[in-house]
């Protein structure tokens, strides 16, 4: 009998009553190995209404008991790494050490939520006038949803829930149906730390549980992570039902090497922005654009590098890179490849016929290079998501950032440089949410934001870090006069009040 993936709704696993479900597959074979519960709208009515209830409480808790569950919940995870680890390479296919990675990315949020205290401090003014002080102080919002997506299944989640209840919401999470079983086992140990039943929820789904979601009257607000084009949808939906929505999208991220640059740490650094996680991160570099003569060289010493990456398995010890996470995501990557040479570009590696002996079914696909590619080609265009790098040739610095600020999406960028003057330039004149100086791939640490411009950002609040914090609560201002007991009333005055 197949194992099914359930709910997990006010505290316990609940059996998925739609009769409907998705397969969960093993990309390394490519065999079904779970399937999946998908929810129907009486699911998620069921696990709004199981966070709404837990609000009444958790939302007037004090901050001494949410952080006291915190600080259990990140012991338990990190006594709990590598099963969480060993999950994600299961469904998403990734190898182990990344997913190991995914984990501790994830853990520094929820080190940020233990320190909530000194985020919802407030702020005070007194004396604004005679007697007259003022306060501002944030508060939670109530039932708060998370979308999040199959690359990675464990650190986006953490990413939106441990601030969010740190806040004093409750909250609704949506994970991949793709890849759905790290979340449960995020939810149980949130339970076995303390968390109140319903403050956490996990409801599995498609399309139809997502629109419930934005739809729901008793949602405050949507986080998203994922494609452009869905990202525009749920900042569109939800908006429109009157919510707060932070949705980040897709990207294509590109990474620019001047001719002073170190050319081994760039190629060493294009290699594992590009492929690392077979491609299937946001963050990924998908473009490098390499300035004058340097290009030839930088593309050969890019080849030598990509040429000895051990791909299989994902629980192979060995393997530095795993499968993709379905077949037919695997066809659709090969498809820029094997279009590339049409649309001008030199295929320099062709990745597409890779298969890995003893798994021939699993979903794999070699690395990809391309060089001399045009920006009007596809594989230029489209977010790949794919381990396919893409090499175009600029003669200045100045064509470079042209290039790339041409470009529909600004979530991450890098510059590759010894020169300091060239970087500072590049900082303010990139038209991106996040830059990295001989940093491939920045992502920043926790208690700064993540996030984009562009068509990589739909609404006006980052990711966790400070944005975070605001994001999943709202200000409050109370301005305050009591009168001196020595003073006579005071009398009407239709005027405007004064401050002074």
């Amino acid at each position: 009998m197949t194992k099914t993936v359930n709910h997990w709704i006010g505290g316990k696993t609940v059996e998925g009553t739609s009769g409907q479900h998705g397969p969960v597959t093993d990309p390394a074979t490519g065999a079904v190995t779970t399937q999946v519960a998908l929810a129907s709208v009486e699911e998620v009515d069921a696990a709004v209404a199981a966070a709404k209830a837990a609000y009444a409480t958790w939302g007037t808790s004090s901050l001494a008991q949410r952080t006291a569950v915190l600080f259990r919940y990140r012991a338990l995870l990190d006594a709990h790494r590598d099963d969480i680890a060993a999950l994600i390479t299961a469904e998403h296919g990734k190898v182990h050490s990344d997913a190991l990675g995914e984990v501790a990315r994830g853990l520094e949020i929820v080190e940020l939520a233990c320190g909530i205290t000194t985020q919802l401090k407030g702020e005070l003014s007194t004396q604004v006038s005679n007697r007259v002080d003022v306060s501002s102080i944030r508060q939670s919002l109530g039932v708060v949803a998370g979308i999040t997506p199959f690359n990675f299944p464990a650190m986006v989640p953490m990413w939106m829930f441990p601030l969010a209840i740190a806040c004093g919401n409750t909250f609704v999470l949506k994970p991949s149906e793709k890849d759905p079983s790290a979340a449960n086992l995020l939810a149980e140990l949130a339970s076995e730390a303390g968390l109140p039943d319903g403050v956490l929820n996990v409801v599995h789904g498609d399309k139809v549980a997502v629109d419930a979601l934005l739809a729901h009257p008793d949602v405050a607000a949507v986080s998203f992570v994922g494609s452009t084009p869905i990202a525009r949808y749920i900042h569109a939906t939800a908006s429109a039902n009157g919510k707060r929505v932070q949705a980040l999208g897709g990207a294509k991220n590109h990474m620019l090497v001047l001719p002073d640059a170190d050319l081994d740490a760039a190629a060493d650094a294009a290699v594992s922005a590009a492929y690392g996680s077979a491609g299937e991160r946001c963050m990924a570099i998908s473009a490098v654009v390499a300035v004058g003569a340097i290009g030839d060289e930088l593309v050969a010493k890019i080849r030598e590098r990509a040429e000895k990456i051990k791909i299989g398995p994902g629980n192979d010890p060995t393997s530095e890179m795993g499968p993709l996470i379905t077949a037919a995501h695997r066809d659709k990557v090969a498809s820029y490849v094997t279009g590339a040479a049409a649309q001008g570009a030199e295929v320099v590696l062709d990745g597409t016929g890779h298969t890995v002996e003893g798994f021939e079914d699993g979903h794999w696909i070699g690395l990809s290079l391309l060089d001399k590619v045009s920006t009007d080609s596809d594989a230029y265009k489209d977010e790949i998501f794919g381990p396919v790098l893409c090499v175009l040739r600029v003669e200045s610095y100045e064509d470079g950032v042209a290039l790339m600020n041409a470009s529909p999406f600004g979530n991450g960028t890098a510059i590759f440089t010894r020169d300091g003057g060239a970087a500072r330039r590049f900082q303010l004149e990139i038209q991106a949410g996040m830059v990295g100086v001989n940093v491939p791939i920045p992502v920043p640490v926790g208690y700064h934001s993540f996030g984009g411009w562009k068509d990589s950002l739909f609404g006006d609040h980052h990711i966790y870090g400070n944005d975070g914090v605001h994001f999943y609560t709202r200000g409050k201002v109370t301005t305050t006069r009591w009168p001196d007991p020595a003073d006579a009333p005071a009398g009407v005055d239709l005027g405007f009040p004064r401050n002074h």
